[in-house]
C-alpha cells in the first residue's frame, strides 16, 4: 500500500477507533506488550547488529515500555472519563466539564539510538487516546525497523497503526499528508523541517532534540560518587543518550580528583581485566562511518586547540570504535562545546565558583537535562532557581526518563516540545474539548441578554470592583 492509501484508510477508520471503549484500547496495548517481550531476542540481536548493544541495554529499554504500557493500562479508563470542574461565577448553574477526544493521525518520526523505545513509546498514548498511528523507524536502524514492523502488524491492523520504513524521501513523503499530531526524534536541523511541515497543515508538534546538557559538580559534592555516575551516564550506550550530560562544570578545588575518580570508574565499568576497552561487551560502537568521524573530529580538534586529553583517545574507524574519553581544558571556541557531543567523550570544565558556572551554562540553549552534584541545599536551589532545562537530576544522572510514570518528559525550545510520559502521554495526543451545559426549563435564567437589566448590571459591576 501507498503512503497516501494507508493515511487515507486510517482517517475513514477514525470513528471506529474514537468509539473503542477502555476495556478494547487496553486490551490492545496489553498484547502489544506481550508481543515485545515474545519478541525480546530478535530485538536485542537487532540492536546488537546496528549498535553493538549488549542485552541488559535493550531489555532497558523494553522496561521503559513495560512501565509505560502497564501505567496507561491501569489507569486508561478513568482518564477516559469525563472530567467535571468548578463553576465560576460567570457559568453558576450550568454543567463543566472537559471531555477528552483523540486529535485523529498522528506520525512518529523516530530515531536510532534506542530504537525500540522511541519507535514505540510515543505511540502508546496515540493509541490509548483513540487515535491512528503511522510510525517511521529511523534508516539507521533497519534491523529494530524490520522487527517494529513485524510487532505492530501483528497486534494491530495497516488502519490503525502502521509502520513505513524508508529513508529521508520516505519521511518527506509522510509530511505531505495532513497529520493531526507529529512527533519527532532527532537533530535541529531535521526538527525545523519537520515544524515547517506541520505548520503547513497547522498540526500539533512534539520534538525531542537534546542538546548539551549540563552536569554541575560544586566543592561540597560527593567526588566519588559523582565521579562514578556520571562516567557511567556519560558512556551509556558509547554516549549516544539525548539526556547524557555533555559536559561536566566542576568546582576547580576539586578537578583533578574528580578526573582521576572517573578514569577509575570507566576502567572499573568497561576494562575490569584490562583486556582492553574494546573487547567489553558492554560498550556499544558508534552507529555509522560518518558518525564516528564526526566524534573523532570533534576530539582532534579540542586537543588543536589546547585541550588536554587526560584519558582514552583511542579508535578505530573499521570498527566505529572510540574508548572511552576525557578531556579537559575546553573552551567556547572549541567545536565540541558548540554542538552535541553524542558520543563517548567526557567534557570536563573547571570553574572557580557557582557564578562562572551559571555563566557557562546561559551561553548555551536551554538544555534537555541539567544535572546538580552537591550537598549543600542552598547550592542547589541557587542552581533549580537560575536555570531552566527539560528536566533535572540532583546527585544521579539519566534516571529521570522512562523510569516513573508519573514523572512528564520533554525539552525547553532547542531541546524540544511537549510532553510523554503517563498521563502525559494520554494528554499530549488528546484534545481537552471543554464543554458546558445549560440547563433548560425554570433553570435557565438568562440576564445577561440586551437590553441589559439594572440587576445584571449590578452584578457584572460587583464581579469588576
Amino acid at each position: 500500500m501507498s503512503i497516501s492509501s494507508i493515511f487515507i484508510a486510517q482517517q475513514d477508520n477514525h470513528t471506529a477507533l474514537r468509539a473503542r471503549s477502555a476495556e478494547q484500547r487496553i486490551r490492545q496495548l496489553q498484547a502489544l506488550g506481550i508481543e515485545l517481550i515474545k519478541r525480546k531476542k530478535d530485538i536485542c540481536r537487532a540492536q546488537n547488529k546496528e549498535l553493538k548493544t549488549c542485552e541488559m541495554d535493550t531489555e532497558a529499554q523494553l522496561m521503559m515500555l513495560k512501565i509505560e504500557l502497564e501505567f496507561i493500562s491501569k489507569n486508561l479508563a478513568k482518564w477516559m472519563k469525563p472530567r467535571k470542574v468548578k463553576n465560576s461565577q460567570a457559568t453558576m448553574g450550568k454543567k463543566c466539564y472537559i471531555q477528552y477526544e483523540p486529535k485523529g493521525s498522528m506520525l512518529n518520526i523516530s530515531t536510532w539510538n534506542a530504537p525500540i523505545a522511541i519507535n514505540i513509546l510515543p505511540i502508546v498514548g496515540a493509541l490509548a487516546a483513540g487515535n491512528s498511528a503511522i510510525v517511521k523507524p529511523s534508516e539507521l536502524a533497519p534491523h529494530t525497523a524490520t522487527v517494529t514492523h513485524e510487532i505492530i502488524s501483528t497486534v494491530f491492523s495497516s488502519n490503525q497503526c502502521a509502520v513505513i520504513e524508508g529513508g529521508p524521501e520516505t519521511a518527506q513523503e509522510l509530511l505531505k499528508q495532513p497529520f493531526d499530531h507529529i512527533y519527532y526524534t532527532g537533530g535541529h536541523r531535521v526538527g525545523r523541517i519537520v515544524m515547517k511541515a506541520a505548520a503547513e497543515n497547522f498540526a500539533d508538534i512534539t520534538l525531542e532534540m537534546g542538546g548539551k546538557n549540563p552536569a554541575i559538580v560544586d566543592s561540597t559534592a560527593d567526588v566519588n560518587n559523582a565521579a562514578l555516575k556520571l562516567a557511567w551516564g556519560r558512556m551509556a550506550n558509547a554516549g549516544q543518550v539525548c539526556i547524557g550530560p555533555d559536559y561536566i562544570l566542576v568546582d576547580k578545588t576539586i578537578e583533578q580528583k574528580f578526573i582521576e575518580e572517573a578514569k577509575a570508574a570507566l576502567i572499573r565499568f568497561y576494562n575490569p581485566h584490562g583486556d582492553g576497552f574494546e573487547k567489553s561487551a558492554e560498550f556499544p560502537r558508534l552507529i555509522t562511518d560518518g558518525h564516528f568521524q564526526r566524534v573523532k573530529g570533534l576530539i582532534d580538534e579540542a586537543i588543536s586547540k589546547g585541550a588536554t586529553l587526560e584519558f582514552g583517545g583511542q579508535n578505530d574507524a573499521s570498527q566505529r570504535y572510540i574508548s572511552p574519553t576525557i578531556l579537559s581544558r575546553v573552551n567556547d571556541d572549541m567545536a565540541i562545546m558548540q554542538e552535541e557531543v553524542f558520543g563517548p567523550v567526557m567534557v570536563v570544565i573547571g570553574c572557580e565558583d557557582a557564578e562562572k558556572k551559571l555563566s557557562i551554562i546561559k551561553r548555551q540553549h536551554k538544555p534537555l537535562a541539567l544535572y546538580i552534584f552537591s550537598k549543600d541545599r542552598r547550592a542547589i536551589n541557587f542552581f533549580l532557581q537560575n536555570t531552566s532545562a527539560g528536566s533535572t537530576v540532583v546527585n544521579h544522572n539519566l534516571i529521570q526518563s522512562g523510569t516513573n510514570p508519573h514523572l512528564p518528559f520533554g525539552g525547553i525550545r532547542h531541546s524540544g516540545t511537549g510532553r510523554i510520559g503517563g498521563f502525559q502521554s494520554f494528554l499530549e495526543f488528546s484534545n481537552p474539548r471543554s464543554v458546558v451545559e445549560a440547563p433548560l426549563g425554570w433553570r435557565d435564567i438568562n440576564i445577561n441578554f440586551p437590553p441589559y437589566s439594572k440587576i445584571y448590571k449590578k452584578l457584572v459591576g460587583k464581579m469588576l470592583s
